[in-house]
């Protein structure tokens, strides 16, 4: 039972957390005469709700299995999400229960799909409150990917495994010196993306806040034009620049704090990533370049910006892609399933599983050829084994798996096909806009049914969570000592 104690004496500290975040948005209701009790109220019940989770359950032991281990970071997400819906609730948005939490989990979740239809009416304070939890979402899933993930071994995420110790008794002994130098990064980046915002045209405000989403490659803006509004070219360079930091490895950044300077060229997965965006950016360009006859309305600068925002699952859109035409629509979805890299902000099937998966086909069709021959696969000069590539296999065939269910749920509730199958992609890659009139870059959710919603919600702690993670707390023999 100790063990079960930890895990709630935990969610008491981030409900504490939480709480005492709410104070940000207060002060910018006093800035901005925009004072009711909806930032009051919703803090003193979180942090209510937290002291007393934190009280009765404090324990001298603070080691928990692997049980508790997934049961603690599914239970992190889902009630900052129920906690941090409570402002939506309380303020005069008139938002329903559903549409707040829809709102609050996009949110944590760095998913970036909203149902305010206005965002220019939108009270300062909310919007602050948007970014604050991305930002949170943003780090959350960094320290837990680095540090809670490899050992839990969920699909391939052991790959980042930090420490010498296999044990699933003790949750990596080095977590919290890790956890302090990763959000420390976290903070210094967001500062400098801040800094550059502002130098560059932003108000003070926004460049507060769209830089929390930037490096958390969330997306949540404070226009409904998003970064176009401002339609500025060195905006819209600065923010292409802090999307790609937040989304390589941020164990690459300790590494090269540590002393290796080259991690940077020679991480296997930070290469790709890059080659990715160029020849996705080379690709776009040709085609609408020899096939769109409007080509004189995208810019090269559009199609970067784009690729870019769509690859790390971040969502901000200068420019309304899906005008473009089917190619880079069908292009778009397929940038949506890749996602960035592991260890980072961003979401999707990941860079490594990528090219783990496309090395293993390789050696398979090698096989055929050669019946006798032994092909051993490696990726960043490591031999996979076969308890390694089953992780990866087994996730992208559940990724495919789940994305079909919440498309036919989707589906079966009225949605289009392009909204369906879109929003199940933007909902599982934790991308943000979908693909269509209804959720394209030019609508949002609002319109959607409630039923879609909570669909569209699990599905976002779902991405977020490398699936199993959620998954494997619905098996009874989970649960069985």
């Amino acid at each position: 039972m100790s063990n079960y104690k930890t895990v709630f004496f935990t969610l008491g500290i981030l409900q504490m957390i939480l709480g005492i975040s709410m104070i940000f948005p207060i002060i910018i209701q006093i800035i901005f005469e925009e004072v009711d009790s909806s930032f009051v109220s919703a803090s003193i019940i979180t942090i209510i709700f937290g002291t007393l989770f934190f009280l009765s359950n404090i324990e001298n032991d603070r080691k928990i299995n692997l049980q508790q281990a997934f049961l603690l970071t599914s239970l992190s997400w889902l009630s900052v999400a129920i906690f941090g819906s409570l402002p939506f609730v309380f303020s005069d948005l008139n938002l329903s229960i559903t549409d707040s939490f829809f709102e609050s989990m996009s949110g944590i979740t760095t998913t970036g799909s909203t149902i305010i239809t206005d965002l220019s009416l939108t009270p300062k304070s909310i919007l602050l409150w948007r970014a604050i939890l991305q930002w949170l979402g943003g780090i959350g899933i960094i320290v837990m990917a680095i540090t809670l993930m490899p050992t839990m071994n969920v699909g391939g995420m052991q790959l980042l495994k930090v420490s010498s110790s296999d044990a699933s008794e003790k949750i990596l002994p080095k977590t919290k010196e890790i956890a302090i130098r990763l959000i420390i990064i976290y903070v210094v980046l967001t500062f400098f993306c801040a800094f550059f915002y502002k130098i560059f045209g932003m108000e003070f405000f926004d460049s507060l806040t769209h830089s929390m989403t930037t490096i958390a490659t969330g997306g949540f803006s404070n226009y409904n034009d998003s970064i176009g509004h401002f339609n500025n070219f060195k905006i819209e360079i600065t923010s292409m620049i802090f999307i790609v930091l937040g989304s390589i490895p941020f164990i690459a950044y300790i590494k090269y704090l540590s002393g290796k300077k080259n991690i940077f060229f020679n991480d296997t997965q930070i290469k790709s990533f890059i080659k990715i965006i160029f020849f996705s950016i080379l690709i776009l360009f040709l085609y609408l370049t020899f096939f769109n006859k409007n080509f004189s309305e995208i810019s090269l600068r559009s199609i970067s910006f784009n690729v870019i925002s769509i690859l790390t699952g971040t969502g901000y859109v200068t420019q309304k892609f899906d005008s473009w035409g089917n190619f880079p629509l069908f292009y778009f979805l397929i940038l949506m399933f890749i996602g960035g890299c592991a260890g980072s902000t961003t979401c999707g099937i990941k860079i490594f599983r990528v090219q783990i998966l496309f090395l293993f086909l390789k050696n398979q069709l090698k096989k055929i050829i050669y019946p006798r021959g032994i092909f051993i696969t490696k990726y960043d000069n490591n031999n996979v084994n076969e308890k390694f590539m089953a992780s990866i296999i087994s996730f992208i065939y559940l990724y495919i798996i789940i994305f079909f269910v919440i498309a036919a749920l989707l589906s079966l509730n009225g949605l289009d096909f392009t909204t369906s199958i879109s929003g199940a992609a933007t909902s599982i890659s934790n991308v943000g806009p979908g693909l269509g009139e209804l959720i394209g870059p030019n609508g949002n959710f609002s319109l959607l049914p409630n039923f879609s919603k909570w669909v569209l919600s699990f599905g976002m702690i779902l991405g977020r969570l490398e699936l199993f993670a959620i998954l494997v707390l619905f098996l009874p023999s989970f649960w069985r000592r």
